[in-house]
């Protein structure tokens, strides 16, 4: 199994938990865009039967390349399957992808009210992370919701030439992060301010690091990614797979899943079971109205842009 959301004990729980229905998991823990590069890479010779946790941009491009086999789960009719494709991968959670920062460095009136404060306003100059790799899912999302709002079918890689200087500044005025430290413990200890992060992620990392922080709600809304599940192609056979699908998104697991991970399950026959604050939070953000089709038609060379000319 591939997925980029097995962090923060999810894999173990999952799978102390998939054990007691007769399920033994194996897991793959990448960022986002490495998950799909490398079912893309293995296409000829798939070594997953289940891939979860990723948006619609990476799974877009996985239906594409034909990495993925027509499904449908036992619970198909308790989710909004437009929120996925209806046909090869199935939502199963919604996350707001936040700017938090600590609220031991500002008060309501000093903190940031959108990404763009970062680079535009000098007292966030070196006090907000930046990412060094550029494969996770979060990122890729921080990265699309900023260059969505200078799209330009003129500019360069479709955006507009303001908009690659954002970006520049982004990167240019940022800390970068540093690896094998979390946000969090760098928040904790001073060194940072504020940086990117998931809903289910700052819930966590607060009580792991002893601190407070509040998520920026920008007037023009946030990216909210919805992680899907889906078969992979090669295991339409594999009845233990399709198994497996029918209980991870089931009603009871996905509640189970929300009160342990602070998620807000896409299944609507969990939400009366679900972590109601973490569902209340989920709904308290606006979407960023985001040309995904533009981004996943573009993604993979703003990336390659990025790593080449700012980081």
């Amino acid at each position: 199994m591939y997925s980029n959301s097995v962090s923060d004990g999810r894999g173990e729980w999952l799978q102390e938990r998939a054990s007691t229905e007769g399920f033994e998991l194996q897991f793959v823990d990448l960022g986002g865009g490495d998950i799909q590069n490398r079912l893309i890479a293995e296409q000829a010779n798939p070594i997953a039967d289940v891939t979860f946790g990723m948006n619609n941009v990476y799974f877009e491009t996985l239906k594409d390349s034909g990495v993925l086999a027509d499904f449908t789960p036992s619970w198909e009719s308790e989710v909004d399957s437009s929120l996925g494709d209806g046909m090869q991968f199935w939502p199963i959670v919604r996350e707001p992808i936040m700017l938090v920062y600590n609220d031991e460095a500002y008060s309501a009136s000093e903190a940031p009210s959108d990404w763009t404060d970062l680079w535009e306003d000098d007292k966030f100059h070196g006090r907000y992370e930046t990412p060094t790799s550029l494969g996770g899912a979060t990122t890729q999302l921080v990265l699309s919701g900023i260059l969505s709002r200078y799209l330009d079918e003129s500019g360069e890689l479709g955006v507009s030439e303001e908009g690659w200087n954002a970006l520049e500044q982004y990167f240019e005025n940022g800390s970068p992060s540093v690896q094998g430290t979390d946000l969090f413990a760098r928040m904790a200890s001073g060194e940072v301010d504020m940086g990117q992060m998931w809903l289910a992620g700052k819930a966590s990392r607060e009580e792991e690091y002893g601190i407070s922080t509040t998520a920026v709600h920008p007037s023009i809304g946030v990216p909210m990614a919805t992680q899907h599940v889906a078969l992979v192609k090669g295991a339409e056979e594999n009845q233990t797979a399709k198994d497996f699908i029918d209980w991870f998104g089931s009603a009871e697991t996905q509640a189970a899943w929300s009160q342990e991970f602070f998620t807000a399950p896409v299944n609507e026959a969990a939400l009366a079971d679900a972590n109601q604050e973490a569902v209340e939070e989920t709904n308290a953000f606006t979407g960023q109205d985001i040309d995904w089709e533009t981004v996943a038609q573009y993604l993979p060379e703003w990336i390659e842009k990025i790593e080449l000319e700012y980081l």
